[in-house]
């Protein structure tokens, strides 16, 4: 099972492995060290994070959500995060597994549509995503 949540809602026994897919562990100032983050996960995978330069221009330089959704896409799609998306999709048919990241809601954010692109993998997978 693949679920997703925000990474500052409480641990709950269904979580099981807790991958946060952030690029920064730190406050809004992208310097100082986010204090609530240690012990809320079980593994970083980095290279699920959307890029450092479509953060900034989702965040700082106006992309719309639409944008920022084609171009995370074609992050996906590249060789070495497709093949972290297929180890995902595999230890997801096997074990519970969920994704972390700081926004309250899906909505808009990446964890929303990695858990989507995992069922264009495997359509039967089962996903919760929140």
């Amino acid at each position: 099972m693949l679920r997703t949540k925000c990474i500052l809602a409480e641990p709950s026994a269904n979580d099981g492995r807790r991958v946060c897919v952030m690029r920064r562990l730190t406050l809004n100032d992208g310097v100082t060290p986010d204090y609530r983050l240690p012990g809320r996960f079980d593994e970083h995978w980095l290279l699920l994070a959307p890029p450092d330069k479509l953060l900034g221009d989702y965040y700082k330089r106006g992309l719309s959500w639409v944008g920022y959704v084609e171009q995370y896409l074609a992050h996906l799609n590249k060789p070495e995060v497709r093949q972290k998306i297929n180890e995902l999709v595999t230890r997801a048919r096997e074990e519970d597994i969920t994704l972390l990241c700081i926004e309250d809601t899906p909505e808009h954010c990446h964890r929303r549509l990695i858990a989507l692109y995992c069922l264009t993998i495997d359509a039967d997978l089962k996903v919760d995503i929140s």
